[in-house]
């Protein structure tokens, strides 16, 4: 009891106080413990493996200094230029292809349509087979006795060279690609349509707007999020295509299919060249972050820059 009477709540706030902060401190802890598995992962999967392309594109082996000769030399060679730039070609194909396909695919498969479950399962069915076994399925499609040239030849269409020739190699694998790629963008645009509030399409319908304006102005900037995503997502996985192309062409014929991921490949185990090979990763990373943060800004703009 204190001299005015009242009791003395000062120890025991104190103590509470103590106890609380060991407490935050306990929860600390635990919460780190469970993060570093995957703290340890990103360092030894993403950040090691960046840092050490990093140090090789700039580590001159011959003179054993830091320089910028790798990178002097792969931006005069004429078949790094033409990888770049016909992955830069590819990307701005594909992922305008990929997207809106899954775009529209979305819409339709969340009406309400007879069998849509079997439809969503045929299409996001290509997501459970590896790249790899997609490409080898195509390529005996593709081949000059194949399936599609087959189905072509009952509509009076000669046979085409699809892989081997420079004008079909590339849509070829575009194709492949959209194939198993569209069904699983699709998925994401599914969940954000879930999302949207019916009370939305109900008002927009009140207001007299037609379908083409609730999608323009209802769905589209409530699909704003997983929309970036999805773009954002393609994109990433859409510079780092390998498989398919090693598989199928090799980068050929005539280095038409040849995207940067490949001349890496090439250049780092089939030539030796770690520091040229190295300096296209940087290279290529570095475009991909430009890329993304564009489209990233892009979007953000779209949706009033809220983000």
């Amino acid at each position: 009891m204190s001299s005015n009477g009242s009791i003395a709540l000062w120890p025991w706030t104190k103590g509470a106080r103590r106890a609380a902060g060991n407490s935050g401190r306990n929860q600390l802890w635990t919460a780190l413990l469970f993060l570093l598995p995957a703290a340890a992962a990103v360092v030894v999967i993403r950040l090691w493996p960046a840092l050490s392309a990093l140090h090789a594109s700039l580590w001159d082996t011959r003179r054993e200094v830091y320089n910028v000769l790798n990178y002097s030399y792969i931006f005069t060679d004429q078949v790094f230029l033409g990888s770049l730039r016909t992955t830069l070609l590819f990307s701005l194909i594909i992922n305008p292809l990929q997207i809106g396909l899954a775009l529209a695919l979305a819409l339709l498969l969340h009406a309400k349509l007879p069998a849509v479950g079997l439809w969503r399962t045929l299409i996001v069915l290509p997501i459970a087979i590896p790249q790899s076994v997609s490409a080898v399925v195509w390529g005996i499609a593709y081949r000059p006795d194949g399936l599609l040239n087959s189905a072509l030849a009952t509509i009076g269409v000669d046979p085409q060279r699809f892989l081997t020739s420079p004008e079909q190699a590339l849509p070829s694998i575009i194709v492949l690609l959209s194939w198993v790629g569209v069904g699983y963008w699709m998925t994401f645009l599914i969940a954000g349509l879930k999302d949207i509030p019916a009370s939305l399409y109900e008002a927009a319908r009140i207001d007299g707007l037609n379908s083409w304006q609730q999608f323009w102005y209802v769905t589209l900037p409530q699909l704003r999020r997983p929309l970036t995503f999805v773009l954002i997502a393609a994109t990433t996985a859409n510079f780092l295509i390998f498989a398919p192309v090693q598989i199928l062409t090799s980068g050929g014929p005539q280095q038409t299919t040849n995207l940067i991921m490949n001349e890496i490949y090439v250049r780092a185990f089939q030539t030796g060249d770690i520091g040229a090979a190295s300096a296209a990763t940087v290279v290529l990373v570095s475009v991909v972050l430009f890329v993304v943060a564009i489209q990233f800004r892009i979007m953000s703009r779209m949706g009033g820059g809220d983000e």
